[in-house]
């Protein structure tokens, strides 16, 4: 029963693959603006606005990898066990 366990797969995320992209977003855009405001006094406005870009940039991807993946795959049926005789 154990090996049967381990090869499983793993069930589709679905909602809870949406609310990690949504919440992935969300935390990297507060890094971003947190970013932003550190970087006030030390440097120019452009290269701060490219430290922020960057930020989002990686936000987006990987908000869209974890999106990706936590798609519904079509799951194909698994064969019947075979019993030893």
């Amino acid at each position: 029963m154990a090996i049967e366990m381990l090869l499983d797969i793993a069930p589709e995320a679905g909602a809870v693959g949406i609310a990690a992209g949504v919440g992935f977003f969300l935390v990297a855009l507060a890094v971003a603006y947190i970013a932003f405001r550190l970087l006030r006094r030390t440097m120019k406005m452009a290269f701060r606005l490219a430290v922020v870009a960057v930020i989002l940039v990686v936000a987006a991807a990987g908000s869209m990898t974890i999106l990706w993946y936590s798609k519904s795959k079509p799951t194909r049926s698994r064969p019947p066990l075979s019993r030893p005789r």
